[in-house]
């Protein structure tokens, strides 16, 4: 082996090492709405393998023009899993192998945590959802936990949960979030709705790659889940996500849904 070789080969190794830490290590994203852009910081250095299994859909571009799928109000606003292609039922997108679950955060307002199957702790793949309000009496206990990955901030354009908040604020037709022009009589009516109806994540970039930025947080660390009363499932449905039927304009379409 020529040195000119060797050198090619280590520059070439050191140049993917860059990628792989550039893509492990971004800790700050933006998804970019049709109702306006919101920031998370995420937890890379706690909750490794949830920040890994989200990031590997975000470079993917795997949520790119996907919609919010389910709005709760003083719940959650939830996304991650559906696409519109013109016909109802919304389209799944493609999955990768679900993630070890990580419940390391509280699921308090404004953290942003993945959805599962209920019954099932380890189950989370693709879709995530943004609490609306403390829900840590019930979801840091439901189901092994669910994994908080990251919170939503404030940046110079304000704060990022007044967009969720907006989003939780709009007509539904079902559990999907709509936008005024496509009304409860079009939902009643079985009038199938047009993309810009849609609650739509536009694409969800990588902002900032810094290695740890989530160090001036005030998290709240899930402790309930330490409790020797805690249990992988307490038996409850308050906090479980599980595949449940989605009635929507006569046509069913499945979700993990938070019930």
């Amino acid at each position: 082996m020529t040195k000119n070789t060797l050198i090619k080969l280590i520059t070439t190794a050191l140049f993917n090492l860059s990628v792989i830490s550039f893509a492990s290590q971004a800790t700050i994203v933006e998804f970019q709405t049709s109702q306006g852009n919101f920031k998370v910081n995420l937890h890379d250095e706690t909750t490794p393998k949830t920040v890994e299994n989200f990031l590997n859909y975000v470079i993917d571009g795997d949520y790119s023009n996907t919609v919010v799928h389910r709005v709760v109000p003083n719940f959650v606003v939830q996304g991650g899993g559906f696409y519109f292609d013109g016909e109802m039922p919304l389209s799944e997108i493609d999955t990768d192998a679900a993630v070890i679950n990580e419940p390391v955060y509280s699921n308090v307002r404004g953290t942003i945590a993945m959805a599962k199957k209920g019954g099932d702790s380890n189950s989370a793949t693709s879709q995530w959802f943004v609490n609306l309000v403390d829900s840590s009496a019930n979801l840091d206990l439901q189901n092994g936990g669910f994994t908080v990955f990251g919170e939503v901030i404030n940046d110079d354009d304000g704060d990022g949960m007044e967009i969720l908040d907006a989003i939780a604020a709009l007509g539904r037709c079902s559990d999907i979030p709509f936008t005024d022009e496509y009304t409860a009589e079009n939902c009643n009516g079985g009038i199938t709705p047009a993309a810009e109806n849609f609650v739509t994540i536009y694409d969800i970039i990588i902002y900032d790659d810094t290695v740890i930025t989530d160090q001036n947080l005030s998290s709240v660390k899930n402790t309930l889940i330490n409790e020797p009363t805690a249990s992988p499932d307490n038996g409850s449905s308050g906090g479980s996500l599980t595949w449940l039927s989605l009635l929507l304009i006569g046509m069913i379409s499945f979700i993990r849904k938070i019930v």
